[in-house]
């Protein structure tokens, strides 16, 4: 039974969303071991019992354990792998030397390498040693709202119905709820391209082009994010749920959300450096522009929104001439 074989959840990332996803474990009555790669975040995790640099103000359970070691939470019956999107790969490497045969990776983070164009899944596939389980978990999720236990749904992807089955069963609660797809690329494709639109809806605010801008970005995003996945062998019906339509609607709808605000701040006249220099948090959008469009192009999808994201990032475009650019676009059929 899920209950016996998933009693222990080890989560690979002392960030804000791997805290905030063992305190969801706790919550569905499994013990979870946290690892950080900062001896500071283990300390205030077991010590004051906050993680005081990513997740400030929300209190932690006692039952909450930190650990440097990743030998110890790769003893784990299952392991969510929280690191940021770029590292992963890494991550996987340095797991894949004390990780059991046969225990369960579920991947969290939302990105596409930047090098590779790899999807998260197909990074941890190679790194991981050869028949690690794999699933994947994405949907629309704040952070701190997870750790405070409001109430969130997610979607949670595996090829392995059965396994995605006993994955939901040790995870879901009443407060953190899982809907089971077998859509692994679709899922992943929704997480990592929403981060880029976020940016995008982000400048809309803080250049003040309103709120029909900030929609038909949103709309249109949808369209690219559902040509791409379709490209890559996903679905569409699943860019209409929790990993696709939800997370993008979350994420480019609140300034709690890193890349929004990001956005949000260059079009109101600050650089990205002055920006990233103040964060110790992630904004995967940032790394995911070009990661993006460079898959797009080897897939002949054209995602304009997402280009004109990474122009402004990564190749000098300025802003009004960038927004100038998409406003001239030819019209065409909403369909395509």
């Amino acid at each position: 039974m899920a209950e016996a074989r998933y009693r222990r959840i080890g989560v690979i990332g002392g960030g804000a969303w791997g805290t905030a996803l063992a305190l969801a474990a706790l919550r569905a009555g499994r013990e979870a071991l946290l690892w950080a790669r900062e001896p500071a975040v283990v300390e205030s995790v077991n010590g004051a019992r906050e993680n005081r640099d990513f997740l400030p103000g929300v209190p932690l359970p006692p039952e909450l354990r930190a650990t440097g070691d990743l030998a110890e939470a790769a003893a784990c019956d299952a392991i969510l792998l929280v690191t940021p999107a770029q590292h992963l790969r890494t991550a996987c490497a340095g797991l894949a030397a004390h990780l059991r045969p046969g225990t369960p990776v579920v991947i969290c983070a939302k990105g596409i390498e930047l090098d590779s164009h790899a999807l998260m899944s197909e990074a941890a596939e190679t790194a991981l040693p050869a028949g690690t389980p794999l699933a994947v978990l994405s949907g629309p999720t704040f952070a701190a709202e997870v750790a405070r236990g409001l109430p969130t749904a997610v979607t949670l992807a595996c090829a392995d119905a059965a396994l995605g089955a006993r994955l939901v069963e040790a995870l879901g609660s009443r407060t953190f709820r899982p809907y089971l797809s077998d859509d692994v690329v679709g899922s992943q494709i929704g997480g990592a391209v929403k981060n880029v639109l976020a940016i995008a809806c982000g400048v809309v605010e803080g250049r003040r082009l309103g709120d029909n801008a900030r929609a038909a970005l949103i709309t249109r995003g949808l369209a690219e994010i559902t040509r791409l996945a379709l490209a890559l062998g996903g679905r569409a019906e699943t860019l209409m749920g929790l990993s696709g339509l939800g997370d993008l609607t979350l994420t480019c709808s609140s300034l709690q959300s890193r890349n929004m605000s990001l956005g949000a701040a260059l079009g109101a006249g600050r650089t990205l450096a002055e920006v990233l220099a103040e964060r110790r948090s992630v904004a995967e959008g940032v790394y995911t522009a070009a990661a993006v469009v460079g898959l797009a192009g080897r897939k002949g999808v054209d995602m304009p929104i997402c280009g004109a994201v990474d122009a402004i990032l990564n190749r000098g475009a300025g802003l009004d001439e960038t927004i100038d650019g998409l406003l001239s676009r030819p019209f065409r059929e909403e369909g395509r």
